[in-house]
Order: structure tokens, then C-alpha cells, then sequence
């Protein structure tokens, strides 16, 4: 038997910042080394920043990438970490284009530039990014253990390099990941690093990135599993950690090198010796989050780190009384604190007092700076000189507000947040330049079931803790409305939210046509109506400013229409 202590440090880079990332992998490399790791594993392109997308096409940017990780190399051995076998995701370059790469760096020294293969630009990525067959498999040899390297995609597909790796004979696999934050993508990740574990007949460790890059948030959930599909060990989600995990295994005294699979498998051996048997530490199994803190995280690590990689110290923006702001309240206190949340009324002559007093109550609640700045005048300007009416005058209102958190966000160096959610923009019911303005929409992909659902969840959680709740009451309970007219409502132009929700989930994340929906039981008149709406909408969609995506399809990064298209699902 031989032991080997393997380290996964799940950590949150940051896009460009070569200098940072060399810090990040130093410092995490130096933890490991002191728990005793002999490997140490980063995630998908942790030197880099991940997704780089077109900057993957600048050779200057690919060359950077390779000078910073020859720069890490002798940073570790300064720090003392030389003896530790690294494994780190960087951007490669070369005559056939970019490439997404891992490097094993030892001694100060990088060993080898491997696991190279094609980086395209879809969604996350455009097309396959799979190793290219006839691409090098590195397999070294550490403590008399052989340990193989994929890279993220590399295990989704079967009988590929993880095939490719089993049939060559290896004693672990080690898998580095940039694998962005999804609704119950917890559910199927564990099964499938479990079933390339089998498949390779090895375990498998699986690290991957946490921390929020424009519009992606990434949950870690790093773990280690057996071939049988148990797991081993398991890091905690939306938290930068070193999971640490001890081997006892079998050398299976591999040798096979060459063609294997469509592949070229080479060996290096490092150290073919076994370690002095040590006391083993099991690894630790991190309970997973439960559906809402899992989706109340991802939204408040994206807004946070959104705020702080663009070098944002507050934002602001309206406190209408109603739920979406009070919601995105209290994600922008969890993400940044009370005291970097500034909040703004902006009653017109139609906003109600309860409005005002939520709004207050709200900013209260959660430590905000709070202010009033009635918007009437100014409305009562643009109205009159431009003799507007009915759904103009409305507007004007919305783009008032808009106009007044700009100003403040110039004045003070604030990040506007918009506050529109995911059924509002599939339908169009929001005002570009107006309720639309801002740097970041923080519950841009969530549907408005879904807000309530999160909003009492969180007052939940905060009473359990003992905590003053952060959303007022009556901003959950009441209905929602704009406050544009006298006595509007949303169901004045909407259909009921839970039916609204469940017709535009079909839609949207289904891809579902007319008929598909008629056949969920939904009736041809409602299918019809939703449908036109969000159809129509598109242009208003791609105006809309970046949020943290949490669904499968989400807006403006995952669902790509095009804005002028005479297509329409209509009744067979």
C-alpha cells in the first residue's frame, strides 16, 4: 500500500489578475504544505481567471499567462513548497490557437505543459472543447502512486480521455474544473465524478473554482470519489477552502505509455518510493445547502464579488416598498454590508404611504443609508412640455428614477443595481432608461415566485438566528405593483405569477412550442398572450445590465434570440 496526501484548494481568482492568482496559488500551496499535502491541485484556469473569453485570442495576454506560471514555479520553491507535486490551470497558446491547459510544477520547475486542447467561447463556450485526440495524457508518478490529469468537460463525455486514462492504468485521476454555479447541479455532479471514477478505475478528485465573474458564479463543491461512487470527501459550497484528503491505495504498477485511446499517454516519475506509513485524516463530507441558502448564496457571492473585482465600495439604488428592492436589500447587506447599501425613495404623486414606510422600515432593518427624493417636479416637467399621457406619463415616471440614481451613482462613485427579476424581463414589464438602469441586476434570473419564496426563506433564517428579519413584512404580503397609476396592480397586466411562472418555464428553460404547452395543460388564450409578450421584448432584454446567473437559461448569456425575427409559435 502506498499514502499520499492530496490537497484541493478551492479558490476564487480573478479574471486578468496574473499577479493576484500568482499569490492565490502560492499562498493556498504553502496551507497545503503545511497540513502535510504532497499534491496539490488548483482549479480550470486558476492562473488566469476563468472565463477569459475573447481574451483567449490575444497572444499577448496566452504569452503573460506562460511567463506567470514560470514566475510560480520559482515563487513556490522560495516559499518552501518545492517539494510538493502542483497541479495549476493556465492558458496556453500555439500555432493551432489558444488552449485550455494544466501544468505539473515541481522544484521549482514546470514539469510539463499538458492537457492541452482547443478553448472556444460558448454560452460559458461555443463549441467542443474535449482533448483533441492525439493530444499528450500526463501521468506522473508520485510516491509510487501514478496520478492522471482532465480538465472539466474532459469527464462529460464517454469513453474519453478518462477512458483513455483507465486503459493505460492509472492509481488516481485528477480533475480541474471551472464549473459554473446551476440550480440542483449539486444533484448531478457528485453521480458523474463518481461513474469517470469507475470508469477509470481509480478515484477521482474533482476541484473546482468558487467566487462570482460577471455574470457566472461558481459553488466550489469540490469532492473526491470512489470507483464505486462513494464519496470520499466534499468541500462546503460559495467558500474559498482547502479540502484535504489522505489515500491509501494499491500501486497498480503501470507502465503502458504511447497510443492509447485516440491519445498519447506519458509517464514521469517524480518519486517511485512510497512515503514512511503516517497517521491518515479522513476527508470531511460538507453537508450540502439546502435548495434556497444554495440559491440565497450564489446570489449574494455573485453581487459581492461583482462589486469588489470592479472596484465598487457601494451601491445604490430605489427602495420602492416593494419585494425585488427589499430583496435585493438584503442580498446587497449579506454581500457588502448595511453601511455600502445606499437606498433611495422616489415617490411620485402616486406612490402610497405604506411604500414610503416600507422603504424606511427595510433601510432600517438592515443598517442602509436611506433618502427621499420626491420625483413629481420633474415629472411634471417632461409631462407638460411634452404633453404626454397614459402609458408615456408612466414611463416618465420610472425614467425619472433612473435619471436621479444615475446622477447619485456619478456623484458619489455608487454601482447602480437594478432590481427587475427574471418574469419581469421575459415579459417586458420594465422601463428601459427607467427601472432598467443599472450596472448589475442581482435577481436578473430569478423568477418572481422565486423572490418570495427566497424573501421569507431569509427572514426564516435570520429569526432562527435570532436576528432582526431584513425584509418588512408587508413587502412580502402585499401585492405588487408599480405604482404608475392610481390603484395599479401587476395583475392588472399580468396573468396570476405562479401561472405567469410556470408557462414561461416551459418556454424558456423548455424551449417548449405552442403545442408543447397545450399539451402541459395550459390554455391556448394564456399561451398565446405570455408568448406575444415575450417575444416581443427581446430588445428590451439585451439593454438590460448583467446578473448573476442561477438557471440553465438564463438572459443574455444562455437564451440568445434574435431581436428582429417574424417567428412566432402560434396554434396548430
Amino acid at each position: 500500500m502506498a499514502q499520499l496526501r492530496l490537497a484541493l484548494a478551492q479558490v476564487n481568482a480573478c479574471v486578468g489578475d496574473l499577479v493576484g492568482n500568482s499569490k492565490l496559488i502560492v499562498e493556498w500551496t504553502r496551507k497545503a504544505v503545511d497540513e502535510g499535502a504532497a499534491l496539490v491541485a488548483f482549479p480550470e484556469m486558476a492562473l488566469t481567471g476563468y472565463p477569459v473569453e475573447d481574451l483567449a485570442l490575444r497572444k499577448s495576454f496566452a504569452n503573460a499567462s506562460r511567463a506567470a506560471l514560470d514566475e510560480v514555479a520559482g515563487q513556490l520553491a522560495a516559499a518552501g513548497c518545492g517539494d510538493a507535486l502542483v497541479v495549476v490551470g493556465y492558458l496556453d497558446h500555439d500555432e493551432k490557437g489558444p488552449r485550455n491547459a494544466a501544468a505539473f510544477i515541481h522544484n521549482g520547475a514546470v514539469l510539463g505543459r499538458f492537457a492541452k486542447h482547443h478553448l472556444p467561447n460558448y454560452g460559458v463556450f461555443d463549441e467542443t472543447r474535449y482533448f483533441v485526440p492525439g493530444t499528450t495524457l500526463p501521468i506522473m508518478q508520485l510516491h509510487g502512486l501514478d496520478v492522471g490529469v482532465v480538465i472539466c468537460e474532459d469527464i462529460w463525455q464517454d469513453g474519453g480521455p478518462v477512458s483513455a486514462l483507465g486503459e493505460a492504468g492509472v492509481d488516481l485521476v485528477v480533475c480541474i474544473n471551472g464549473s459554473p454555479y446551476e440550480r440542483n447541479k449539486d444533484d448531478a455532479r457528485g453521480p458523474l465524478v463518481g461513474r469517470r471514477a469507475a470508469e477509470a478505475g481509480a478515484p477521482m478528485a474533482y476541484v473546482n473554482l468558487v467566487g462570482g465573474q460577471d455574470e457566472l458564479v461558481f459553488d466550489g463543491d469540490s469532492l473526491v470519489a470512489a470507483p464505486d461512487g462513494q464519496i470520499l470527501a466534499r468541500a462546503p459550497q460559495f467558500v474559498e477552502h482547502l479540502l484535504v484528503h489522505d489515500f491509501d491505495l494499491t500501486p497498480g504498477g503501470y507502465d503502458r505509455t504511447g497510443s492509447v485511446g485516440g491519445f498519447e499517454v506519458s509517464r514521469t516519475v517524480i518519486s517511485s518510493a512510497p512515503v514512511t506509513p503516517y497517521e491518515a485524516v479522513p476527508g470531511t463530507v460538507a453537508e450540502p445547502l439546502s435548495e434556497l441558502a444554495e440559491v440565497w448564496n450564489a446570489l449574494v457571492v455573485g453581487l459581492r464579488d461583482y462589486v469588489r473585482k470592479n472596484n465598487f465600495r457601494s451601491v445604490v439604488f430605489g427602495f420602492s416598498g416593494g419585494i425585488d428592492s427589499a430583496v435585493v436589500a438584503a442580498l446587497a447587506a449579506d454581500a457588502l454590508g448595511g453601511a455600502a447599501v445606499h437606498g433611495v425613495g422616489m415617490p411620485s404623486e402616486y406612490s402610497s404611504e405604506h411604500s414610503r414606510t416600507d422603504a424606511a422600515d427595510l433601510a432600517n432593518r438592515i443598517g442602509a443609508h436611506f433618502q427621499e427624493v420626491p420625483i413629481g417636479k420633474q415629472v411634471e416637467v417632461f409631462v407638460s412640455q411634452l404633453g404626454l399621457t397614459g402609458l408615456a406619463e408612466e414611463n416618465i415616471q420610472a425614467r425619472c428614477r433612473g435619471m436621479a440614481l444615475m446622477g447619485l451613482s456619478n456623484q458619489y462613485g455608487h454601482l447602480v443595481l437594478a432590481t427587475g427579476n427574471k418574469t419581469e424581463l421575459a415579459v417586458g414589464y420594465s422601463t428601459i432608461y427607467g427601472d432598467a438602469v443599472g450596472g448589475f441586476a442581482p435577481i436578473k434570473d430569478v423568477p418572481k415566485t422565486l423572490v418570495w419564496r427566497l424573501a421569507k426563506w431569509r427572514n426564516a433564517e435570520a429569526e432562527k438566528n435570532g436576528e432582526v428579519p431584513p425584509i418588512p413584512e408587508n413587502s412580502i404580503t402585499k401585492p405588487p405593483s408599480a405604482e404608475l397609476r392610481p390603484g395599479q396592480q401587476d395583475s392588472d397586466s399580468l396573468p396570476d405569477y405562479e401561472l405567469l411562472d410556470a408557462v414561461l418555464d416551459d418556454y424558456i428553460e423548455g424551449d417548449s412550442g405552442f403545442s408543447d404547452l397545450v399539451a402541459a395543460g395550459f390554455a391556448p388564450e394564456l399561451i398565446e398572450r405570455v408568448l406575444q409578450m415575450v417575444d416581443r421584448a427581446e430588445y428590451k432584454r439585451r439593454q438590460y445590465p448583467p446578473g448573476t446567473k442561477i438557471t440553465f437559461k438564463a438572459f443574455g448569456r444562455d437564451r440568445r434570440l434574435p431581436i428582429t425575427n417574424a417567428w412566432r409559435e402560434h396554434r396548430v
